[in-house]
């Protein structure tokens, strides 16, 4: 393959808060403040996509100082908590670091701390996520997980509305618009932490999603993937005497939109250099070069980019150095979630070396993925389930969900429509369709492929999904083409988000989608490619049919 730098022309480049702490024995070790007024500190415990803050932090023109001891926290200036992960996992870091008493002392000082996610989770007094586990003990309350018994998709994904509560520097310009939440876990507001609550958001019910009192500051929602608004939070945090910006929005937000996805099949050319294709053939002149049209969909609008790396099944995952640094380069230019699938299993190099799909999907997530597509691997691992009705916990759905969370797995389905006349014939899920199959059949069942759809395998698309979602999968990714009854045969059936992805020709095969069905996404490749329909149209032409969209 072609070395990384011949992939694209792009470069890669108030008051003081309540001293709740102090009942967890907080440090009193005493070191001075950097007092760096560019550099801000970080603190990475080494779980997730922390680039994409990393990222972000460099974009506002700041450089950045990681956290290597406890003193590094007592001496930060400005200290950047982006959590990552399972509450637990991030508590027995931190405690086993002496992170944990470093923080609460650094907090108890009312130094300037901005938490993101599991950094604002962190700050309560326990999580009932595989526990109940202790917290840092800052804020009362206990953090909960969303309750899905009555319907209510978990995860909560995608851009939702904040309703601002406390007049905060931070939150100054976000007003009207839609940041981006990825969480299964939340805080709820109560009277004893209702003097830390900055904002609310409706999900189900209403959940803290900002806390501010004096210099500290957490936010539920990720600023680093929530486009120039989240730029703007960002900079409010780290140019705290700067005007800031008001990011223009032409409807204000009122709660979850629903999201709009560009997708890039990634596959390498004649020369060994990684282009954006769509079918056999590819046309590196027409459609262009990954991080190029991912960056220009960014800035079009789209809400989150999905890369498929269609070289995945050929090569070694490791090895495959220019898809990790196309992603590297898109996470320094594209501020919303990305995701990249292709390749992401167990493998044995040539050398005899093993390697797990945790391994692999650790090696994306470092190169800035927010979240991973597995395919083929998923519906084997479903088959074995629901089989012997046991979970190993050893396929790479299993493995990487309990490691990074559900919220960063996503399951791809690539099904073929089975006619039958009898929904009786087949032991699988059927539809009544709407437009008869060739010998006048009425119903048909949508059987899984793998190895790219060349291959069928036994099991439906409705088991797979309900399969997947109990082995740990947190959304579900249907690619079929003018289904929309599977799509609502399916998001009815999951409490998990369904994003639809149907060879969208026009912007009403947007809307068609989103009023037919509970599908929480659409995505779409060829028509964004070949510039056949704008993601601005689509956005405009869903605001026209009264869907709620970020714009």
């Amino acid at each position: 393959m072609a070395a990384a730098t011949s992939i694209n022309a792009v470069p890669c480049s108030a008051g003081r808060p309540k001293r709740r702490s102090q009942r967890r024995g907080a440090s009193t070790v005493a070191v001075r403040a950097s007092g760096d007024a560019s550099t801000v500190t970080l603190l990475d415990y080494g779980a997730g996509n922390v680039r994409s803050v990393r990222n972000a932090i460099r974009h506002l023109g700041f450089g950045i100082r990681d956290v290597r001891s406890p003193e590094d926290i007592l001496a930060a200036d400005r200290l950047v908590f982006p959590g990552v992960g399972a509450f637990g996992s991030a508590m027995d870091v931190l405690t086993r670091s002496g992170m944990a008493d470093a923080l609460r002392e650094y907090i108890r000082r009312d130094r300037p701390f901005l938490g993101i996610c599991l950094g604002l989770q962190l700050l309560f007094d326990s999580s009932e996520e595989n526990g109940p586990i202790s917290g840092l003990g800052v804020i009362p309350g206990v953090v909960r997980r969303f309750d899905s018994s009555k319907g209510l998709i978990v995860p909560h994904i995608g851009w939702n509305a904040l309703e601002i509560t406390k007049d905060t520097q931070l939150l100054k310009g976000a007003e009207g618009h839609h940041v981006y939440f990825v969480h299964s876990y939340h805080a709820l507001p109560s009277d004893e932490n209702k003097e830390w609550i900055s904002s609310v958001c409706n999900y189900g019910e209403s959940f803290i999603s900002s806390i501010s009192m004096g210099n500290i500051q957490a936010v539920q929602f990720h600023p680093e993937k929530s486009g120039a608004t989240g730029l703007s939070i960002l900079k409010n945090f780290l140019s705290p005497n700067s005007s800031g910006s008001k990011v223009p929005s032409r409807r204000k937000a009122s709660n979850l939109a629903k999201r709009v996805i560009a997708c890039l099949d990634v596959r390498s050319n004649d020369s060994g250099d990684l282009v954006v294709t769509k079918g056999d053939q590819y046309d590196v002149r027409n459609l262009g070069k990954p991080v190029d049209l991912a960056s220009q969909y960014y800035i079009d609008g789209a809400d989150e980019v999905s890369f498929l790396n269609i070289t995945g099944f050929r090569d070694f995952p490791l090895g495959d150095l220019p898809m990790l640094e196309v992603l590297r380069c898109a996470s320094e230019k594209v501020f919303v979630p990305l995701t990249v699938g292709g390749g992401i299993r167990d493998f044995t190099d040539a050398n005899g070396r093993y390697y797990s799909s945790l391994e692999v999907a650790s090696e994306y997530f470092r190169s800035g993925a927010d979240k991973i597509s597995i395919g083929s691997d998923a519906v084997f691992a479903a088959e074995a389930y629901l089989q012997t009705g046991v979970k190993t916990g050893k396929s790479s759905l299993e493995q990487i969900s309990r490691v990074y969370g559900n919220q960063a797995v996503v399951v791809s389905i690539d099904p073929r429509r089975v006619y039958v006349k009898n929904p009786e014939e087949v032991q699988f899920k059927t539809v009544k369709v709407s437009n008869k199959g060739p010998l006048g059949e009425e119903y048909a069942w949508y059987q899984c492929t793998v190895s790219g759809g060349r291959d069928s395998r036994p099991i439906g698309a409705y088991e797979l999904a309900k399969a997947v979602e109990e082995l740990g999968a947190g959304e579900i990714l249907l690619n079929c083409i003018d289904c929309d009854d599977l799509v609502k045969m399916v998001s009815d059936a999951v409490t998990i988000p369904v994003i639809a992805s149907s060879g969208a020709g026009t912007v009403e095969h947007f809307s068609e989608v989103f009023e037919k069905t509970n599908a929480s996404a659409a995505l779409a490749a060829g028509i964004f490619h070949r510039k056949e329909v704008p993601i601005s149209a689509v956005k405009e032409h869903l605001v026209d049919a009264g869907v709620e969209v970020r714009v």
